[in-house]
Parts: structure tokens; sequence; C-alpha cells
């Protein structure tokens, strides 16, 4: 059986169809389904279930989908190896990040990972999403979620804490809420999911919560942008703390209902990557420079609840 042919097969499966996989391996679609048609006799056996948008493995195509992944990661562990002779740490890292937590948090640490490596190529999405994990250019994504997806590794970066707030004068104006339910009343700023009611999950110190509705009159997947909306006494924002807390340690910027946990779309943050992809020394240096960054972050954060 010819390796190279198991090989194939691993990025087919892991590109999710024949289309996606002929793009990364700059062959023709053709090509690609006549090679797997070829290991497919050989083997006597189908190895793909293939729909009009994808592909899953049968059984015995996640059996041999483990022998070519094995045998490409040490392929390109070989290719690392020579490559890093004599040489400094290179590569490239693709990193996608959320748009408010990538910007207002990981900026400094992903300038300081510059600086530390400066021969890795950085490439950097800012975005929502989760399914760019299928594509290469994606090898580590930053989620906040309630759970991580099961087929992704999911690795934790602790905990977010959304605040109800406002400017004072806003505060002032208007009151601010003595229980989750009246933000259904109020001028709401925060983000949400597309075709989805914003609901927010309040919950309090037993895990107990009320489920309550929003009715947002600013909404946006930016969060620099929610800020400015804040600032701009437009309303008053569900949002995570990294967003306002510089303004709320200064005081221009009050809190709310700060006896509950604010949820909307989860409160834990997650690092996620695929299973079974090789991960070159840069990825892997990179993946444990941003877990140490996070965790010094979350120690600070505690040494101030504290003081």
């Amino acid at each position: 059986m010819d390796p190279a042919s198991l090989v194939l097969l691993a990025d087919i499966i892991e590109a999710g169809n024949l289309s996606r996989a002929a793009r990364k391996l700059k062959m023709t679609r053709a090509n690609v389904s006549y090679r797997l048609g070829q290991l497919e006799k050989e083997v006597g056996s189908q190895l793909l279930r293939r729909t009009t948008v994808q592909v899953e493995p049968t059984e015995i195509g996640k059996r041999l989908l483990e022998h070519g992944s094995a045998i490409r990661n040490e392929m390109l562990q070989a290719q690392e190896s020579v490559q890093r002779l004599g040489q400094g740490l290179h590569g490239r890292v693709g990193l996608g990040v959320p748009s408010g937590y990538g910007q207002m948090v990981m900026t400094p640490w992903l300038l300081a990972f510059k600086r530390q490596y400066p021969d890795i190529v950085l490439d950097v999405v800012f975005e929502n999403r989760v399914d760019n994990l299928i594509r290469d250019e994606i090898d580590i994504a930053i989620r906040i979620m309630p759970e991580p997806p099961m087929q992704l590794v999911a690795r934790d970066m602790g905990r977010v804490r959304y605040v109800a707030c406002a400017t004072r004068a806003w505060a002032t104006a208007h009151g601010m809420p003595k229980a989750p339910q009246a933000l259904s009343q109020l001028p709401v700023i925060t983000s949400s999911v597309v075709g989805e009611q914003v609901r927010l999950r309040a919950y309090r110190s037993d895990d107990s919560f009320e489920d309550v509705p929003l009715y947002p009159t600013v909404i946006s997947e930016h969060f620099p942008f929610l800020r400015e909306a804040i600032l701009a006494e437009l309303g008053i924002g569900i949002v995570p703390d990294y967003v306002v807390q510089a303004e709320i340690n200064g005081g221009s910027v009050v809190t709310a209902l700060d006896d509950y946990r604010l949820s909307i779309f989860g409160g834990q943050m997650f690092m996620l990557y695929m299973p079974g992809r090789h991960q070159t020394k840069a990825m892997r240096t990179c993946i444990e420079f941003l877990l140490e960054c996070s965790a010094a972050a979350r120690q600070e954060q505690a040494s101030s609840s504290r003081a």
C-alpha cells in the first residue's frame, strides 16, 4: 500500500471534501478523485461516504486515517528537522482570535511573541467563527463559548466575566437595573448571533439563574465599537469586562448586577486546534506562549481583586 495514498486520504478527510483537498494539494479534483478511487480499489472497500458538501470516513477509512496522519506527521517532522539545522525557530502560525479579546487583550501578547521569535510568521485573523479550523490557514483559534466542540482539542484559558455597565453620566440620568429582568426594558448595547434572539443568563451564587430576553439598541460583533457606543452614552452595555476595564478602574464607567454572573454566549475562553494535525515547533511554541500569557493575566486579575 502506497504511503502517499494514505497521506492523501488523511488530507481529504481533514479538508472535508475533495475540492478543498485539491486546492490544498494544488491538484485537480479529478486527480484527487482518481487516486482515492485507486486506493479504494486496492483496499477493496469504500473509504469515504460522499455527500454534496462533505465526506465522512467509513470504519475502515477511520483506521487508515490514523496511519495516514502518522505518516504525514513523521514526514513533516523530518522536513522541519532538516530546515531547522543551523537556523533559529521559524515557520508560520495561523491564529484566529476574537475581534474584541484579540485586539484589546491579546495584541500585546502577540507583539511580544513576534519580538521574541522574529523569524516566525504570524498570520492573525480577527473573527469569531469556529468552523474556520477546517481550513489550513488557521492553526489555533481562541474562542469564547459554553463548551468546546468535541472534535477539537481544547485548552482552558479561564472564565470571561461579563458586566452590565454604563457611563456614570448615563447611570445618573437613567438609573441602573436592580434586577436582571429590568434589562428587558432598557436600551442594551451588546453582541449577538445572527438570526437568534439575544438572551442573557444571570447566575446566582447557588448556580440557579434567570433567563432574560434582551432587545438591543446597538448590536455588533466588534467589541471596540461596542465600547465606543457605551462611552457615547447610547445605553447600558452587556460586554466582557476587558472591553471597559480601563474606564471601570478610572471611575467613568459603573457596573450593576455585580452579585450575578452574567453570560450571553458562554463564559469560558478556550484555545482550540485540530487533533492529529502536525504541530510545528513554531505552533507548539506559540501555544505555550499564549497559555502562559493567559495564566499570568488571570493571576494578575485575581491579585487585583483581592487588593
